[in-house]
C-alpha cells in the first residue's frame, strides 16, 4: 500500500503554469527554526503528511477523485451501444441511474476527504512574509526586517524560504497612569501590583491586551456596573529612548449620549439594593400575577402559583447580594451554580437602576427561573457479546425525580437486569437464555455539605458543594460464582475551582455474597488444569473416588478430578498432608487453594477515601491540557477499632467476622497522571504515567477481588487483553490476572489521515504484582528493584473515528516485550497472529 502510494503522482492536478508547495522554511539570523508558533503565521503551507513516511496521503485521495465523474460515467455507459440496455434489462433504468449517482458520491466523498493541493501563491507569500514581521513587531521587535525567496523547481514542485532579522528587542521602561475618575483610580492603585505589563520585560503586544481583560475584570468586580474596554488606551514612546518603551495608561471617565447631547462623567460604584427570584417564571406567565412569595436572609422569592421551593435552598444558589457592591463574578457564579442544580433551564439576571434611589448608584437584580419538569424517564436497551455471554440482552431505566423534597434535591431510581446464552453456564438446563442478572439502584443528590458541623468555613457554597446519598443491589444467577452485591454511599464533592475537583466518600459499602462457590473450578479452567494434572501425575496416591470413574493406575487416559466433590477432597486431603509431592508441585497447589479461597470468600468492604482531580482542559475542544488525579483509600479500620468492643467473632485465621463475613482492612492509593501536546494541524501527542498498591493489614491477608487491579485491554496495555497480563512474570496462567500493585506507562502519537478518520501509533508498558499481601508465587511478587524488569511493552497503531459527540476507536497491539519469557523477550511474538484487536469508545487516555 505505501510502495502503491509513493507511486502516485502529487502534482497530477497541478496545471502547467502552477507549482505544488512542497516545503517552507524560516530562518531567523540565517539559522532555521521549527517553532510551531511561528509557522502558525504562514498563510499557506505545504500539504499534510503522514508522521515518518512522510506521504501527502489527503493530497493523494484528493488527486484521485475524477473531476466530472458523472461524464466519465455516462461516457462509460454509452461507449458501447447495447451496454445501456443490457444493464437496463438486468437490473432497471432506476438501478443504472443510482449506480451512476454512487460512482458520482465515491468521487465527491473522496474530494471531501482529501485535500486540494497547495499551489503556490505570490500574494499568500508576501502576506506570510508581512504577517511574520507583524508577529515580531508584537513581540517587541519594532525595526524587524524579513524578506522571502520562492525556488521553483522543474516537476512543477516549489519551496519557500523565509528570512527574518529582528534586530535587538524593546524593552519595557518606565509605566504611568492617567486615571480620570477618583474611585477607579483608588481600585487601580489597590492592585497595581497584580499588572501584567512590568517595567523590564520585553514589549509583547498580548500582555497588553491581557491587562485590558485584567483591568476590565478588575473593575467590574469592584461595583463599577458601567465600565467597558473601551476607555483603556495605552500611549507609547520610543523616540530616543535607546530602544526603551515609556508606557503611558490612559482610562477615561464614562462618556453618556443622550439624544444629541454627549458628556462625560466619573465612574461611582454600584451597589445591589434588591434581590428578587421570580422561582417559575415563563413567558406566558409574564402578565400574571404574583400569589405567594417568601423572604429569606435579604431575597426576596416570588411565585405566580404556590411556592414550591424552600426559601433557603435557591436562596443558597444566588451569590449576588443585597446591600454588597456589584460584581460580574457574582453574576456567573450564580449562572453556574443554578445550571448545576440541574431542576431549572439556563436563567435570566437582569440588573435595573433603583428608581427609588437619587445618587444612581444603587441597582435592584431579578432572577427569572423557568422550572424543568419535575419528572423525567429515561430508557434503554443493548445487545452485546463479551467473554462471560455468547450473545446478551440488556434493558434498564430509571426515573428522575427534581425538587423531590423542596429543597432542590434530585431522587433517581433505576433499575436494570440481563438475560443471555452462555456455554459456561452454571446450570443451563437446555434454555437458550441460561444466564441472568437483575438490580437496581436509588440516587439522593442536594446541594449543600450535609454534616451535624457547619462547613461554610472550610467548604463555602462559591466551591458547589454536592452531599450525594446512593444504594444498590444486584443478584447473578448461573454467571461464573454468582453474586449477591449490595452497595451504599455517601459522599461530597466541591470544586475549589475551575480545574480542581474534590470528592470525599464518607462511606463505601460493599457487600457480595458468593451463591455458587462449588463451581469455581467449572469457571476458572486454568487453575482446576493445573490441580487434576497434578492429580494425575500422583494418581497412586490419590483416592480413586475423587475422579470421574474408575481406573487402573496403568492406564494411558487418566481420569479427571470430578468437580466439585473430587477437587474438594482432593484440597481438603492436601491441607491435611496426606500427599507426598515434590517441592514444586506443593507450591503450585497451595497458590491454587489461596486464590480459590480468596475469590470464593464473600467480601465486606467499609471504606473511606478521597480523590483529587485536577484538569486544565477548558473544552472538549481543547487538545493542549494537563490532568492529574491522586486517590486515598482506607478500609476496615473503624470496624477494627470496635471489633474487640463489640466482642465480635473470630475465624479460623484469627481475624473477625461481622455477620458472618471476615471484613476487609487495606490501605490504598492510586495516582494518574496525562499530560497533552498541541503539535498543530491535528497533530497530537499524549503520555499516560498511572499507579496504585494496595496494602492488606490488621483484619485481612490479601485485597479483595473488587478492590484489586488488573492489566490488559483496550484502555491499557493493549498488547495484552484486559486480565491477561501479569502478575509480574507468571505468564498470566489465570483466566483473570489481578494483584495489589500496578504501574502503567503509556506514550501515543495522533494524527489526522483524512476527513473525520484519524490515526495513532503507540507504545504501552505496566504490569501488575503482589506485594506484602500473602501470595507465594515468587514470579508474581515484587520483591525488589530489580522486578522492574518484568514490566511488559508493546507497541502498536490504531484508527479512530471521529464522530464530534464520541469516537469509535480499534487498535491494534504487538507484544514487544513480554517478561513471562525466560530468554529472548524482546519481538518474541511480534506478528499479526499474536496481536491483539481492540475496539473502545473515545480516546484510552
Amino acid at each position: 500500500m505505501v510502495l502503491l502510494i509513493i507511486s502516485c503522482n502529487a502534482v497530477k492536478k497541478v496545471q502547467e503554469d502552477q507549482h505544488l508547495l512542497t516545503e517552507n522554511k524560516i530562518f531567523v539570523n540565517d539559522e532555521e527554526i521549527s517553532k510551531r508558533q511561528i509557522f502558525d503565521q504562514l498563510y499557506q503551507e505545504p500539504n499534510a503528511k503522514l508522521p515518518l513516511l512522510g506521504i501527502p496521503l489527503k493530497l493523494h485521495i484528493y488527486n484521485a477523485a475524477n473531476p466530472n465523474p458523472d461524464t466519465t460515467f455516462y461516457k462509460w455507459l454509452h461507449k458501447k451501444p447495447k451496454r445501456e440496455k443490457r444493464l437496463i434489462n438486468w437490473l432497471s433504468k432506476k438501478q443504472v441511474e443510482k449506480i451512476g449517482q454512487s460512482y458520482v458520491g465515491f468521487h465527491e466523498f473522496l474530494e471531501d476527504a482529501g485535500e486540494a493541493p497547495v499551489i503556490l501563491n505570490k500574494e499568500k507569500t508576501e502576506r506570510s512574509a508581512s504577517r511574520l514581521k507583524a508577529w515580531y513587531w508584537n513581540h517587541g521587535w519594532f525595526n524587524v526586517e524579513t524578506d522571502y525567496n520562492i525556488e521553483k523547481l522543474e516537476n512543477k514542485r516549489a519551496k519557500v524560504e523565509y528570512r527574518i532579522k529582528p534586530h535587538q528587542a524593546y524593552i519595557l521602561d518606565s509605566i504611568s497612569e492617567r486615571i480620570a475618575s477618583p474611585q477607579t483610580d483608588s481600585v487601580y492603585q489597590q492592585h497595581k501590583e497584580e499588572s501584567l505589563v512590568v517595567s523590564g520585560e520585553q514589549f509583547e503586544t498580548d500582555k497588553f491586551n491581557a491587562e485590558r481583560d485584567r483591568i476590565v475584570s478588575l473593575f467590574r468586580n469592584n461595583g463599577f456596573y458601567h465600565f467597558e474596554q473601551e476607555y483603556i488606551s495605552f500611549d507609547a514612546d520610543t523616540i530616543d529612548t535607546n530602544h526603551k518603551v515609556n508606557i503611558d495608561l490612559v482610562i477615561a471617565d464614562r462618556n453618556i449620549q443622550k439624544e444629541d447631547t454627549a458628556y462625560t462623567v466619573p465612574y461611582r460604584a454600584h451597589y445591589i439594593s434588591d434581590v428578587n427570584i421570580f422561582t417559575d417564571y415563563t413567558y406566558s406567565n409574564k402578565e400574571r400575577s404574583i400569589t405567594d412569595s417568601a423572604s429569606f436572609k435579604g431575597y426576596t422569592l416570588y411565585s405566580f402559583d404556590k411556592l414550591k421551593y424552600k426559601p433557603e435552598a435557591i436562596a443558597d444558589a444566588v451569590f449576588i447580594k443585597k446591600g454588597e457592591v456589584y460584581r460580574d463574578l457574582d453574576r456567573s457564579l450564580t449562572y453556574r451554580r443554578m445550571n448545576q442544580l440541574g431542576i431549572f433551564k439556563y436563567p435570566d439576571i437582569q440588573y435595573m437602576s433603583d428608581p427609588r434611589d437619587s445618587t444612581g448608584t444603587q441597582l435592584i437584580t431579578n432572577i427569572f427561573l423557568t422550572p424543568k419538569e419535575k419528572f423525567g424517564v429515561d430508557f434503554n436497551f443493548d445487545v452485546s457479546r463479551s467473554n462471560i455471554q455468547d450473545f446478551g440482552i440488556g434493558f434498564g431505566g430509571s426515573l428522575l425525580i427534581r425538587n423531590v423534597f423542596g429543597g432542590a434535591e434530585t431522587l433517581e431510581i433505576g433499575g436494570r437486569g440481563s438475560i443471555g446464552s452462555s456455554n459456561d453456564a452454571a446450570d443451563s438446563e437446555d434454555r437458550f437464555f441460561n444466564i441472568s442478572e437483575i438490580g437496581a439502584d436509588v440516587n439522593l443528590s442536594f446541594p449543600k455539605i450535609a454534616f451535624p458541623i457547619n462547613t461554610d468555613g472550610i467548604i463555602p457554597k462559591s466551591m458547589f458543594p454536592f452531599t450525594t446519598v446512593s444504594a444498590g443491589v444486584s443478584t447473578q444467577q448461573n454467571i461464573g460464582l454468582d453474586k449477591h452485591n449490595v452497595t451504599g454511599k455517601f459522599n461530597y464533592r466541591w470544586y475549589p475551582n475551575d480545574e480542581l475537583t474534590h470528592r470525599l466518600d464518607l462511606i463505601d459499602l460493599q457487600y457480595v455474597r458468593n451463591l455458587n462457590s462449588s463451581n469455581y473450578f467449572n469457571v476458572y479452567r486454568n487453575s482446576f488444569s493445573r490441580l487434576n494434572n497434578i492429580a494425575q501425575n500422583n494418581f497412586d496416591q490419590v483416592e480413586n473416588s475423587y475422579f470421574n470413574e474408575d481406573s487402573n493406575p496403568n492406564d494411558d487416559n487418566l481420569p479427571n478430578l470430578s468437580i466439585p466433590d473430587g477437587a474438594q477432597s482432593f484440597i481438603r486431603d492436601f491441607n491435611n498432608n496426606t500427599y507426598n509431592f515434590s517441592s514444586e508441585e506443593n507450591q503450585i497447589t497451595r497458590n491454587i487453594i489461596e486464590r480459590r479461597n480468596r475469590l470464593t470468600q464473600d467480601n465486606l468492604i467499609l471504606a473511606s477515601n478521597f480523590s483529587y482531580i485536577k484538569n486544565t482542559k477548558e473544552n472538549i475542544y481543547d487538545q493542549d491540557f494537563t490532568q492529574f488525579r491522586f486517590k486515598v483509600e482506607a478500609a476496615g479500620s473503624t470496624l477494627s477499632l470496635v471489633a474487640p468492643l463489640l466482642n465480635l467473632d473470630k475465624n479460623d485465621n484469627d481475624n473477625y467476622n461481622l455477620f458472618g463475613v471476615e471484613f476487609s482492612q487495606y490501605g490504598k492509593f492510586e495516582t494518574d497522571f496525562i499530560k497533552h501536546w498541541d503539535l498543530g494541524q491535528q497533530n497530537i501527542f499524549a503520555i499516560r504515567a498511572l499507579g496504585g498498591i494496595a496494602v492488606p493489614y490488621g483484619n485481612s491477608n490479601s485485597i479483595p477481588f473488587a478492590r484489586s487491579f488488573f492489566a490488559g485491554g483496550a484502555n491499557d496495555n493493549r498488547g495484552w487483553q484486559a486480565y491477561d497480563l501479569g502478575p509480574g512474570s507468571s505468564g498470566g496462567i489465570n483466566e483473570f490476572n489481578e494483584a495489589n500493585m500496578k504501574i502503567t506507562l503509556n506514550a501515543e502519537y495522533r494524527f489526522n489521515l483524512f476527513g473525520q478518520l484519524n490515526s495513532a501509533v503507540f507504545v504501552d508498558a505496566g504490569n501488575i504484582w503482589n506485594v506484602l499481601d500473602n501470595v507465594e508465587d515468587e514470579r508474581s511478587r515484587f520483591t525488589s528493584i530489580k522486578d522492574f524488569r518484568e514490566i511488559a511493552v508493546s507497541s502498536g497503531l490504531g484508527l479512530r473515528y471521529d464522530l464530534s459527540f464520541f469516537v469509535i476507536r480499534f487498535d491494534v497491539g504487538f507484544k514487544t516485550y513480554n517478561p513471562a519469557y525466560n530468554r529472548q523477550e524482546w519481538f518474541q511474538h511480534y506478528n499479526f497472529a499474536h496481536a491483539v484487536y481492540n475496539v473502545g469508545i473515545n480516546y484510552p487516555f
